[in-house]
């Protein structure tokens, strides 16, 4: 009893020395108790980022946080009385966004460039997404960063978005998954990730104002779907806001969104935050359960005391918002007063980013297999203004401030080919003075001006064709942050792309020559109409700075290619179900009200988005999704399925029947009875798989646990997810078209039901729908 009574009194004292007479610190105590000893002046500062207004007021003991890491987005506000830090949020998705450099230092900050979203989801490979999540969070870490703004996950809706470099996919699933991948590598240092922009961010065009009018269907199976993998699967410290509104609300503004579906129905733990600027009214963000603004501006904070001041805004509200700032705080490095080195092992990530570069690159066309370059390949032509100087990412808040990037034809070289003076000295000369007549870029952050293309003279083309064994054209696109994509002379080849293409493959065909061609571009283009031309494509998509390195380790075959489509290739622009709803790349008109494509957005294909338009209307393309070639060939043995509690086992054997050892990737699609006329695409993706290296006449094992509700489709009559009666083919494919084998399963009806009902587009959508038959 004496030993219990020391005890007791022990723990009292402790407690007294720590939440006693003496004010609770953030790290000492409970968050509660945190929150009650703030005045109320000090718990706006935490709701609000510290780029406040000087002229806040007297009653802080701060005007505005220091800049603690130059170059980072942004800061949340001390209270340093109760040891609440200032910690540092910065972007981005491809890699950490600081500046490298820093007056009066003479240490460099550089950080790597790592590939682009797009390229990542491309690779089908969830491991490897995130050992690259890990090493970004690692130079979070070490440069003295808190909480990355990434990763960015909307759907490919339409592929003139502007940010779709930095975006994963047109499937939710293939999105959710790499997204969540992606946090669990960052979040595996102790610093955050943020998923971001929930939700519908699918245009540039007006962001800030643009009315999403979608479907509930399409809302959950679609756009939310993605960011519910991700945030139950990755548990992200924070989610972002998106600019837009979705059907009249905006997002950060919505309740249904971010507390009756987000934290009550996903049951979410972390922190709410807008984007940059995001939203209009703070007061209905704190409401609605969006608990950080950023970057923080002076009138919102006023806005906030006054509502607190005439009781529109209750203390319950600010406090529950409070505490979700303060958990992130309390556990982020400057929250556990985390030492940093600012030396992050960069020459081991380049390593890394060039590794993931190759594995995600796609092999669109290999005509005769010609590639992989054989050995007796010593000696190329390289075309293209972009092969001597590629484009390692995207622009905007997604662009990394990197050390260095290999151009394809400095990586030729260092491989030991000879790369052709004759062509390479006058497209340098060329670059030079066109590269100075260009505007500069209006703004630090807006994509820089790309060169049109230099057209070789028909005798130098011949003579080039006739001196070197191969033929290799880069093909690039920029795209950003900030401003959509355009159908002609980006979508659509210029002319002088399509000159340039025509005449290097007619004068290496004479010559008995290959031509390959490179697409190292953030989007998808058109490809139907030329295709044929070259004996290969290789689509690189935006490989971060050791991207020639990578284009030529896939191209001499020191990595055998094995990325995956994440999207869908038309035919052509008009072929795009989402084309007359998408803004044309033009300013806004003279007539009055609100416009299509600018003020508000109809997504009248509602469920028929991408491959599951084409699949099920039959609609031809240029490359299904899912598409992607190998040096070697695969077979995939019959699916089995088991069923298990509240799902499915599947089964699968995958044989590698070629000559070289490569890695596969196995495609689980669905097809679904349509019961009492509810439509349903032909096929949706399931679950997917990426092998490890298999050897010749060698077979794996693969298995997918599938839930049975992710069968289910969403009943907007009932607000529920529904799974019909009826038999289900789980199809086992290459690409969305490509389907090896089928098992066939008789699944019984259930249903789960929601409570969170989001706002609906007022009037109704006239939506996209099948005919008869299909």
């Amino acid at each position: 009893m004496k030993a219990i009574s020391v005890i007791a009194l022990s723990t009292l004292a402790i407690t007294l020395v720590c939440c006693g007479p003496k004010e609770p610190k953030l790290g000492h105590c409970s968050l509660k108790k945190v929150v009650n000893t703030l005045t109320v002046e000090e718990k706006v500062s935490l709701l609000v980022g510290s780029s406040l207004a000087e002229t806040m007021g007297d009653s802080l003991s701060w005007k505005r946080a220091d800049i603690i890491v130059p170059g980072a987005a942004g800061t949340t506000c001390p209270v340093s009385r109760v040891d609440i830090p200032a910690i540092v949020l910065a972007d981005g998705p491809a890699g950490l966004r600081i500046s490298p450099i820093r007056e009066g230092d003479s240490a460099t900050y550089y950080c790597t460039a790592f590939p682009s979203g797009t390229l990542l989801a491309s690779s089908w490979d969830v491991n490897l997404v995130k050992e690259v999540g890990t090493a970004i969070g690692k130079e979070v870490l070490e440069y003295g960063v808190d909480v990355l703004l990434a990763p960015g996950m909307n759907l490919h809706r339409n592929p003139l978005c502007g940010r779709n470099f930095e975006y994963y996919s047109e499937d939710p699933l293939l999105a959710g998954k790499t997204a969540a991948a992606y946090v669990k590598g960052v979040q595996s240092n102790g610093v955050g990730a943020t998923v971001k922009h929930f939700a519908a961010n699918n245009q540039e065009t007006n962001r800030h104002n643009n009315d999403a009018r979608i479907t509930s269907r399409a809302l959950h199976e679609l756009y939310l779907k993605a960011f519910e993998i991700a945030v139950k699967e990755g548990q992200p410290w924070a989610v972002m806001t998106s600019y837009n509104k979705i059907n009249g609300v905006y997002t950060s503004e919505c309740k249904a969104l971010l507390t009756d579906l987000l934290r009550k129905e996903w049951d979410y733990k972390g922190l709410v935050m807008t984007d940059w600027d995001g939203g209009k009214d703070p007061v209905a963000q704190i409401k609605a359960g969006n608990d950080l603004l950023m970057p923080g501006r002076g009138w919102q904070y006023e806005a906030l005391l006054a509502a607190i001041k005439d009781s529109s805004l209750s203390m319950d509200d600010v406090d529950a918002s409070v505490e979700r700032v303060l958990c992130m705080i309390e556990r982020s490095p400057k929250g556990q007063k985390r030492l940093t080195s600012n030396a992050p092992d960069l020459k081991a990530h380049a390593a890394l980013s060039r590794r993931a570069a190759a594995e995600g690159m796609v092999l669109l066309t290999n005509n005769n297999n010609v590639l992989p370059l054989n050995n007796r390949t010593q000696s190329v032509a390289v075309f293209g203004v972009t092969s001597y100087d590629m484009i390692t990412g995207g622009t905007g808040s997604g662009d990394v401030n990197k050390a260095y990037a290999v151009t394809l034809a400095d990586a030729f070289k260092q491989a030991g080919l000879v790369v052709l003076e004759a062509i390479k000295a006058p497209y340098l000369a060329y670059m030079e003075k066109a590269t100075a007549k260009l505007t500069p870029p209006a703004f630090n952050l807006a994509p820089r001006q790309r060169l049109t293309e230099w057209l070789p003279p028909a005798k130098l083309l011949r003579q080039t064709a006739s001196m070197v064994d191969v033929g290799i054209i880069t093909l690039g696109r920029t795209s950003g942050e900030f401003a959509d994509r355009r159908v002609d002379n980006d979508f659509n080849l210029s002319s002088q792309e399509q000159t340039l293409l025509k005449t290097v493959c007619a004068a290496f065909k004479e010559a008995g020559k290959p031509v390959i061609v490179v697409l190292n571009i953030g989007g998808v283009i058109e490809t139907a109409s030329w295709k044929e031309l070259p004996d290969a494509i290789l689509l690189a998509w935006q490989p971060g700075q050791e991207a020639g390195h990578a284009i030529v380790d896939v191209l001499k075959g020191k990595v055998n290619p094995s990325g995956k489509l994440p999207m869908t290739f038309p035919i052509t622009y008009n072929e795009v179900p989402t084309a007359g709803n998408f803004p044309d790349g033009l300013t806004r008109s003279s007539a009055k009200g609100p416009q299509k494509n600018t003020d508000f957005t109809l997504y009248e294909e509602n469920i028929y988005m991408g491959y599951r338009y084409c699949n099920t209307f039959n609609k031809s393309v240029s490359f299904p999704f899912g598409h992607g070639l190998y040096y070697t060939t695969f077979r995939f043995d019959p699916p089995t399925v088991t069923p298990k509690k509240d799902g499915y086992l599947v089964k699968v054997r995958v044989t590698n029947t070629g000559q070289r050892e490569g890695k596969a990737v196995a495609q689980l699609y669905v097809s679904s009875p349509s019961k009492s006329g509810v439509e349903k695409p032909l096929r949706e993706l399931k679950a997917f798989q990426k092998t490890e290296s298999i050897a010749p006449g060698e077979s794996v094992l693969l298995s997918f646990q599938l839930p049975a509700k992710e069968l289910a489709y969403f009943d907007e009559t009932t607000q529920a997810w529904t799974l019909d009666k009826g038999v289900y083919s789980f199809d086992m494919a290459s690409s969305s078209r490509d389907v090896h084998t089928s098992a066939l399963v008789d699944i019984e009806h259930k249903t789960w039901k929601t409570t969170a009902r989001l706002p609906v587009p007022e009037p109704p959508l006239t939506v996209l729908s099948l005919p008869s038959t299909r």
